[in-house]
């Protein structure tokens, strides 16, 4: 039986998100949905009303023996902008901030390395505000929010915010990209 392990990563719209973690090596699952709030099974429209709590996250499901947890989190960090609070881009509020919501204590400190190594990096003028919070909870988003990019690529927004954060995902990342058809 295969071992898995899950991510539960919030940065920015779950959309851009979802399209990046669903071409990786290694991943078998990317759900997009909402985490770190307080209420129970949240609607979309409550998420972006900004009155729930939570961030509009994506769950990873992946293959350990493939890529790691740290792995993950390389391509987090290189795909967003994590020194933006309750920012990404033109989304702003508390449901975009950037969030890693840990699974167990090696997440934890996997998490506290890869902020350390993110802000030593050099690669932004601003030091990196990701959220490392306990995972509590997972609320799948709407139908239509699942596989948004693979079903509406043609779609002004999927053209002009997500595309060109695949391109660099692929760009920088070619190592870790799925072989077509997986």
């Amino acid at each position: 039986m295969q071992q898995t392990e899950t991510a539960t990563l919030g940065a920015g719209c779950f959309w851009c998100v979802e399209a990046i973690f669903q071409q990786m090596k290694g991943v078998i699952q990317v759900r997009s949905g909402y985490s770190g709030g307080a209420v129970v099974n949240p609607t979309y429209k409550e998420v972006c009303a900004g009155t729930t709590g939570h961030a509009e996250v994506v769950q990873v499901v992946f293959d350990p023996s493939v890529v790691s947890f740290a792995e993950i989190l390389e391509v987090f960090f290189a795909t967003h902008d994590p020194t933006t609070l309750n920012r990404q881009g033109a989304d702003a509020g508390t449901q975009y901030r950037s969030a890693i919501f840990f699974h167990s204590e090696a997440q934890q400190r996997t998490a506290v390395l890869a902020v350390k190594a993110a802000n030593e990096s050099g690669d932004w003028r601003d030091p990196v505000v990701t959220e490392i919070t306990a995972f509590t909870a997972f609320y799948p988003a709407e139908d239509y929010h699942q596989d948004y990019y693979l079903s509406n690529g043609a779609q002004p927004y999927c053209r002009i915010v997500i595309a060109p954060k695949i391109e660099k995902f692929t760009k920088q990342f070619q190592a870790k990209l799925k072989a077509e058809g997986q």
